[in-house]
Order: C-alpha cells, then structure tokens, then sequence
C-alpha cells in the first residue's frame, strides 16, 4: 500500500508487510522521492552498444555468406574457393542424392549434442527468446545455428541464410546485453537490433531489416528501441556495402506494373498468395507433425529429410542451394512457363520436406523463389487467356514474392518495404501495397490464430499477439479517471472512532480500502488502510491510539496532470493499490483518490470504443421520424 514508519510497505488488501518491488528503476533517494535514471541516457548507452552489435551482425553475415559458398565448392565442384555459388550447374550425378543427406546427419548430431536451438529457421527461436527468457540467448546458439546452417545450406540444403543470420544476430544482441547491465526490455532492444542487422546485412535492405524487428519481436514503436535498430540496420547495411558492393540484392530489368489496367489482375492474385501462405504454412507443419511420428532417434530426421531433397535435386537441381540466382532469373522474366511450374512445386515440397525434418536453415529465399514464380507464372496464364492484358511476368513475381511471405507471418508492411528494397523501384509499391494486405487478409480469414512464424510457439503453449497499439493509459491524465469526493479523515481522530463508523458503513470513509488522513489545514497528512486499522487495535484494545500514529505517514502521491501509465508503474513498483491524487502547486492540497478502479476505468473506456457503436444519422433520423 504506502510505507510504515518502518519504511515497510503495506501490500493492498492484505495487511502483509513486505519490501516493495524494484521494477526496472534506478536512481537517488531525493527526500521522500525515488528519482530514476533519465530513460534518455539509457536510451544513449543502449544506441552504442546497438552501433556495436550491428557492426558485429554484418561481419557474421559476410562470415556466414562465405562458409556457405566454400562448403558449396567443395560438395559440389571439389574446389577450395568460397565464392557464392550456385548448387545447380555441379556434375555429381547420383552422389547429389548422398551430399544433403550427409549435411542432414551432421546438422542432427550438432542438434541432439550440442543445442535443439539451432533446429528450424531461426525466428521463432528469436520470438520464444524474448517471450519465455527475458531475451537470453546462451552463447552456444551464436556459434552452432550459423555453422550448422552453412553445412545444412552448403550441402544443397533449399534454404536461405537469413533466417540463420537473423537468429545468430539476435544472440550476439543478446549476448551483449547480458554481459552489460541491462534491463530485460534493453536486452529486448539488443536482441532485435542484432535481428535486424542480420537480416539487413544479409539483403542490403536497412528499412524493412527495422521494420522486420518491429513486427515480429519487438511489438512496439517507441524512440527507446526504433534509435538503436536504425543505428544497428545502417551500420551492417555499411559492411555489406563494403564487402559484398552496394548494388539491389537481385539485378533486374526495368518492368511494367502495369497501373492501372493491371489492378483487377491484382486483386486476383493477393486472394491466390493468401491462399498459398496458408496453404504453405499448413503443409509445413503437417510435415513436422509426420517426423515427429517415425519411430527413430530424431537425430535421424534432418538425414531423412536430405534425402528426399537429394532425390528431387537430381531431378530439379534449381532446388539446390539458396537459389538467389533461379530468383532473379524469375524475376527478369527468364524462364519458361514449364519451368515455372516444375520449380514452384519442387521448391516448395524439397522446403517443406527439408525443414520439416528438424534440420537448420532460413525460410525467406525458399519461399521466395516459390511464390516468385507462383506471381509470373500467374502473370504468363493471365496473358494467355487475355492476350490484350499484357501482364509483365516480372512485376508479378516480385508482388507475389512480398505477399505471400507476408501474409504467411504476419509481417506485411516489412516485405511491402523489402520488395520495393529489393528492386529500388517506385512503380512496384502500388500494387505490392494492394496484393500484400489482400494476402494477409486472407491469411487472417483462414489462419486467424497463429502464423508460419508463431504456430510452432502456440503448439509449445505461448500465445503472441501480433496487433499492437497505443496503451490507453499512456493516452489518459489521472483526472480523468480518479475519485474526485476521496475519503478523508481528520489525522487526529481514535483508531475505535474509525473502526466504528466503518461498522456503520459510512460512506465518507468505507468506499475505499484506503482513507487519506488530512491535518488541520486539509493538506494531506497519511494513510491508513483496514490492515493498519485492524492491527492498531490488537496492539491497543483501548483504541485511543491516533490513526495518524496507526497509518502512514510517508506516502507515495500522484498528480491530476500525470499519466495513467505513469501512476500505474507507481502502485506497480512499491507493490500498492491506490495513490492520492494531490495538486502540484498547493503542495499536499487533496483532490482525488486513484484506485485500480480508476485504472481498470480507462481499459473500459478502450472496450467500449472497440464495440459500443454510437447510432449513426440515418438510425437518429429514423428515430425522430417515427417518434
């Protein structure tokens, strides 16, 4: 409640007494005032150690970017060079079948002896970090997902190194912040500054790398974490520019979006790349659902998955690898529609097979190159049945890459920017802003609950949320919510005097657990709370004591002008009830009386704006009409 003389505090309601709880603060003891740190020199510290770990999330990803092309060369074209190279030009015959397999049974001893942390794309991992573990990461995690993702991607494994990247990004940020003295939120900001870093680093593209971090492990908007994020965006975008060139990710020619004619085709296309993310998303974990079915040692599973992907890479070696060079191909308009289809229905099930299996790799290039060429090859039927419509397979490909991605997370406005990073031109925003969000429409119709990113944390038991929005409390001032006729009692009066009205119900001092206790003046002089009251009477049976020496005398106050949000935190922090509300200039004068109903006012308020609808004009004048 407030603090004894002791300098104890009462626990609402309860009457115990017990240290009130430190939450998050910092500072010096100002009088009776508890001063915290500025948060602005927090958010200092945090921009520098984010400058930090961005650098380091550049280097990793230019690290990683390598040893996935040296394990390529050697697998595949038996030279020890560590250029970036496909998988799909080597001349192995039947032995492509054997090398996955062999990554696949290496990933699975890493996974079963060293950390089941590197098993699966990397995000979720990330999300569950800062859900269940206050944002820690152990060590282990950033030195086994990357090296495991390079053999697993390096022996022709479909899958791409961001996701990979990301997760070894956000446990460097991590890993930062536990070494530093840092608050569980700060880590939070560290774990998604490397986040995004990774993934900026690995694309070239800084805007949606933020972005991605927002979304999908922040959930918030505030100064405190976008400062940082940008910081550590911008500088592993730097490194990527200075070791890998600053050009797009993929080169394109010049393409006609087609607005306006184009716009009915597109509406159509948003409703198919909804459909496909949830169609994708299922599949994907109806496949783990089977490996979790087999009757052998999970070690085993990523080998099993391998082979199935060798056996559809001997066949289709576009499969193979990441696959940046078949994406760009689609997204140029070079393949023909044939192979457009052999490749979207190869990749996907060689990715779902794959990552199914419990093996280590990204899922952002995969899918990529699947819905690239589900766009184009859209774009190629549309032409046929209606040859006036001249749809450019390009352009579709590049919106059907955006929306299907996601729609599939939940993550739309990050890769409406990510595409548009991609390719840097302006004439694909239009219409990747109208197919993404008809996409991700759709996936909320179809997959209300969870997403390709969140389904594996709801099946452990954590539910995310992945709407956000201002808190109301930090929207709403004390007085708008507080008790404006407070109970008060004169500090002078017997503890019997009290417990008696209270036996009498009298309302000027029963509505409330607490009774503010007032001088002579009026200012405000303590508290007292039935607890107080009740033990003040065992101690003296005659109850002359006075409820000024029964009460508290230090008290914790708020202001009419102060934040909900803020006064809050105050009953939050030294673990109380309800707060006084006193007027800043006549110091001690009481005006209020805030409780956790005046709180619990302002959530109401929130609700009823959700749902209660106001009558419009034409239901008032319907009403005067007929009245």
């Amino acid at each position: 409640m407030f603090r004894n003389k002791d300098n104890s505090a009462n626990v609402s309601g309860s009457g115990a007494s017990s240290p009130p709880a430190t939450i998050g603060v910092t500072g010096t003891q100002v009088g009776d005032v508890t001063v915290a740190e500025p948060a602005q020199f927090r958010m200092v510290i945090v921009s520098f150690l984010a400058a930090g770990v961005g650098l380091a999330a550049g280097l990793i990803a230019f690290v990683l970017y390598r040893l996935i092309g040296l394990i390529t060369n050697i697998v595949f074209y038996h030279r020890f060079v560590a250029d970036f190279t496909s998988a799909r030009h080597n001349q192995l015959g039947l032995w492509v079948i054997v090398m996955p397999v062999i990554g696949g049974i290496i990933v699975g001893i890493m996974a079963k002896y060293g950390t089941p942390k590197i098993k699966g794309h990397g995000i979720p991992e990330a999300m569950e970090a800062v859900l269940v573990n206050r944002s820690r990461i152990a060590p282990r995690v950033a030195i086994l997902k990357p090296i495991s993702a390079a053999i697993a991607i390096g022996t022709g494994g479909p899958f791409g190194a961001e996701g990979p990247i990301i997760q070894t990004g956000g446990a460097i940020g991590s890993l930062v912040g536990q070494v530093f003295h840092t608050t569980g939120s700060e880590r939070k900001v560290l774990l998604a500054c490397g986040a995004a870093a990774g993934m900026s680093a690995t694309f070239n593209t800084p805007i949606a790398g933020v972005i991605l971090a927002i979304e999908l492990l922040l959930f918030e908007f505030k100064a405190r974490s976008f400062i940082p994020l940008v910081i550590a965006s911008v500088l592993a975008t730097a490194v990527h520019m200075r070791l890998l060139g600053a050009g797009p990710m993929f080169r394109v020619t010049p393409m006609d979006f087609g607005v306006p004619h184009a716009l009915p085709f597109y509406l159509l296309l948003g409703l198919i790349c909804g459909v496909a993310a949830v169609g994708f998303s299922k599949l994907l974990y109806w496949t783990e659902d089977q490996f979790e079915k087999l009757p052998i040692d999970e070690l085993w599973w990523p080998a099993i998955g391998a082979l199935g992907l060798g056996i559809i890479g001997y066949f289709v070696p576009r499969v193979l690898g990441v696959g940046y060079d078949t994406i760009g191909d689609i997204l140029n308009g070079n393949l023909a529609l044939k192979l457009l289809v052999i490749v979207m229905v190869a990749k996907a099930i060689a990715l779902v097979v794959s990552l199914g299996s419990g093996t280590s790799g990204g899922l952002l290039a995969p899918m990529f190159m699947s819905s690239a060429a589900l766009g184009g090859l859209f774009a190629m039927g549309v032409d046929k049945i209606f040859p006036s419509a001249h749809l450019s397979p390009g352009a579709f490909a590049l919106v059907a890459m955006g929306a299907v991605f996601g729609a599939a997370s939940r993550a739309t406005f990050t890769f409406i920017i990510f595409a548009f990073e991609i390719t840097r031109d302006y004439n694909s925003v239009l219409p990747l802003m109208l197919v993404c969000v008809i996409a991700d429409g759709i996936a909320m119709l179809l997959m209300p609950r969870a997403s390709i990113m969140t389904e594996k944390l709801a099946r452990r038991g954590l539910r995310i949320d992945q709407n956000y929005e201002t808190d109301v409390l930090q929207q709403m001032v004390v007085s708008e919510t507080m008790d404006r006729e407070p109970p008060t009692i004169a500090g002078d009066v017997r503890i019997q005097e009290l417990a008696d009205r209270l036996a009498k119900h009298d309302p000027t001092v029963s509505r409330h657990q607490g009774i503010i206790m007032v001088d002579a003046a009026g200012k405000l002089a303590g508290v007292i709370t039935r607890g107080d009251l009740f033990r003040a009477l065992a101690q003296d049976p005659t109850g002359e004591m006075s409820i000024l020496d029964a009460g508290t005398r230090r008290v914790i106050v708020t202001y009419p002008d102060e934040g909900l949000h803020e006064a809050s935190a105050k009953m939050l922090r030294n673990n109380i009830g309800r707060l006084p509300v006193v007027e800043r200039l006549n110091s001690g004068k009481v005006v209020g009386y805030l409780g956790r109903p005046g709180i619990m006012a302002a959530r109401m308020r929130r609700l009823e704006e959700e749902h209660v609808r106001d009558p419009g004009w034409i239901r008032r004048r319907q009403k005067e009409v007929s009245s």
